[in-house]
């Protein structure tokens, strides 16, 4: 039998996607996918990375899984969203291990890799009794009320019903718990990376079901993960991805954000307290005063200083507090002292080791004030309270470049790869070059980041005659924020000539509202509004009832996926420019406008370009749809310059800015029933 991942030079790739789609029935491929094995099986040989545009319907997944097949070693294929990796391990990885056996004359395998608190900890399961009634269980608790004790019988019995699960899951993966349980359940039996002693220290190393995890990683032909951890692994010197030749990046538009998100750091009151708690009787108790001190001080520091940026320094308040936590940490630290093999209780000391040392690398990295990090305050606007002291990197590209490339092929894919028509700009994101230089001199050398070409397949829709982008072009330029009464009204003649069956994005709560109440005075139709009810729920209702409109933020913008007739009007009141309070955003703005360059055209027109493409991607799902794209923002005809840079980012829709040419289309699709 072939070893894994290799045919023996008699199968081809195209060969594997023929079998492939050849299983379903009246199958066949795609001009699209066909182009698109092509050009990866010529990026796996050449040794050079590999941008692929690929529309919505192109059938992307199969077209970079089957030449994945016939690569020496494991695959690591990364997503952003749940649904992705969901569709992949349960649907196309099934089929196409099926459909390729009698071709390649073996099975395929695929695991999942997750993080850590994927999965159940046998270690911290021993003690999950004993922890229920203590405040770790409830670190923000109140005192002991009477919904305090009721929360914590609701937990002792999930705690219970998770220890029955233990005794009889294979995997330890919270996915396979059904019914699920809440977060602050699933904490006491899960186990963060950063609190994790190691199976070698662990004395139920030989049964950690997250160790098992990367074992089954390591064997299989294709491992999918997601972006999170795969930002994770490049920051932690690529030690958690099994070793790999070959990087799949589906959504890859998302992967910088992710990247900055797993940078990012934070120092919160609470955070300090929790710490103390954990360390409390293994630090002196002149330690643990000082760190209830630093707490303290952290709490009026972040009351006494205002929302946003820090862009002068950190004040004097938040910089003693800072301080405060820096000197309180590294003292537990050294209390604390080394974990050890033959620790009674290795597991707790390492909890309690971790959570102080990331405090303290926080505390030392605000200290020092880098210019290549951001700093904000960030105060909660839900009415819980919550304040931080946040840090994050002012750019990812130069991670990605040194982190993402070496040693692998990376072939990164999405429906949103090419803005204003080319891929440059989402390149520099990614880390690569702007231009596209020529590929490695030598072919068997591995891939070092330099080399990289770029391809469209395009999209199997037939854009100009499925749908029409109308922008609203008579409309005043919008200012403040919520519901102009101009958009209003245009909204309300929009919705009535279909009759519902409308996606409304907006760009605040305060807009997405007023829509939804000027509706349900105006009209009979249901209108459903994201925040009433889980998003789930409200999106099965919109795709059952088809006089329904749903109205939402932007969660919505790339999590919706409706195809058919109960979707056919996409509303966008806004161009989704980052707001001015954004703070990453802002700070990357005015490093390019220091620079010599425009921060609005670089950082800010980018960004709304990727919101409203992926905004815009909501209508046409299949190739029966039909329906009207209807912008509300008279810039995106107006404006010089990212006007049209912004209109070449979307997909070729028939244009026009005439009311009625809008109303009339969605009146026929209304009387034809479509």
């Amino acid at each position: 039998m072939p070893t894994r991942g290799k045919s023996n030079g008699a199968v081809k790739a195209d060969q594997l996607l023929q079998a492939a789609v050849g299983a379903v029935p009246g199958g066949s491929s795609r001009p699209g996918q066909e182009a698109m094995v092509a050009a990866i099986d010529k990026a796996i040989r050449e040794r050079e990375h590999l941008l692929v545009q690929a529309g919505t319907g192109t059938g992307k997944s199969l077209a970079y899984l089957t030449p994945s097949l016939l690569v020496d070693g494991p695959v690591v294929v990364s997503t952003a969203t749940l649904a992705l990796q969901n569709q992949l391990v349960e649907h196309d990885l099934p089929r196409l291990a099926a459909a390729v056996e009698p071709v390649l004359g073996r099975r395929p395998t695929f695991a999942v890799l997750k993080g850590r608190h994927h999965y159940l900890c046998v270690a911290k399961m021993e003690h999950a009794d004993e922890e229920a009634p203590t405040d770790t269980l409830f670190d923000d608790a109140p005192p002991k009320t009477t919904q305090w004790l009721g929360e914590a019988g609701r937990l002792g019995k999930q705690i219970q019903r998770l220890q029955a699960w233990a005794d009889k899951t294979a995997t330890g993966d919270r996915d396979e718990l059904d019914p699920g349980v809440d977060d602050t359940a699933w904490r006491q039996v899960s186990m963060p990376a950063r609190d994790c002693v190691g199976a070698q220290r662990c004395p139920y190393g030989a049964e950690c079901f997250a160790e098992a995890s990367r074992a089954r990683a390591r064997e299989a032909d294709i491992v999918v993960t997601n972006h999170s951890l795969l930002a994770v692994d490049m920051l932690a010197e690529r030690h958690i991805v099994p070793p790999h030749k070959l990087l799949i990046i589906d959504e890859a538009h998302e992967l910088a954000d992710r990247v900055s998100s797993a940078s990012q750091a934070e120092l919160t009151p609470e955070a300090v307290e929790r710490s103390s708690r954990r360390a409390r009787t293994l630090i002196p108790a002149d330690v643990a005063e000082s760190l209830a001190e630093a707490a303290d001080a952290l709490t009026v520091g972040l009351a006494e200083t205002p929302a946003g940026r820090i862009t002068a320094g950190l004040p004097e308040l938040i910089q003693q507090a800072v301080t405060l936590t820096e000197s309180a940490t590294r003292a537990g630290l050294t209390a604390i002292g080394e974990v050890k093999g033959d620790d009674p209780d290795p597991v707790r000391k390492q909890q309690a080791k971790a959570a102080l040392g990331d405090l303290n690398d926080t505390a030392q990295r605000l200290l020092e004030e880098s210019a290549f990090d951001v700093a904000w305050v960030e105060k909660s606007d839900t009415g819980s309270g919550r304040r931080a002291l946040v840090v994050a990197p002012l750019s990812v590209a130069g991670t990605l470049a040194q982190g993402l490339y070496s040693d692998r092929t990376v072939v990164a894919t999405s429906a949103t790869l090419t803005l204003g028509g080319r891929f440059d700009t989402v390149a520099r994101s990614l880390g690569l070059p702007a231009a596209v230089p020529a590929a490695p001199a030598d072919p068997q050398s591995p891939a070092s980041g330099d080399g990289w070409t770029s391809l469209d397949v395009g999209s199997p829709f037939d854009y100009p005659r499925q749908g029409i982008l109308y922008v609203a072009a008579h409309l005043p330029r919008p200012q403040m924020s919520g519901l102009p009464a101009g958009a209003g009204e245009e909204l309300v003649k929009l919705v009535e000539a279909l009759g519902g069956r409308t996606l409304g994005l907006f760009s605040s709560r305060r807009a997405a509202t007023q829509a939804a109440e000027l509706l349900r005075a105006r009209t009979d139709l249901p209108i459903l509004l994201q925040g009433e009810e889980a998003l789930p729920v409200l999106v099965r209702r919109f795709k059952e009832d088809k006089a329904s409109c749903l109205f939402g933020v932007m969660s919505l913008w790339q999590g919706v996926d409706v195809p058919g007739d109960a979707c056919q009007l996409v509303v966008i009141d806004r161009l989704p420019f980052p707001r001015p309070d954004e703070p990453l955003a802002a700070a990357r703005a005015a490093a390019v406008d220091a620079g010599g360059g425009s921060g609005f055209a670089s950082v800010s027109v980018p960004i709304a370009a990727i919101r409203l493409a992926q905004g815009v991607g909501r209508l046409i799902r299949s190739t029966g749809d039909k329906g009207v794209v209807a912008v509300l923002d008279s810039r995106l005809e107006t404006a010089r310059g990212y006007g049209a840079f912004l209109r070449k980012s979307l997909p070729p829709f028939w244009y026009t800015t005439r009311p009625e040419v809008a109303v009339g289309a969605l009146t026929r699709l209304a009387g034809s029933g479509q």
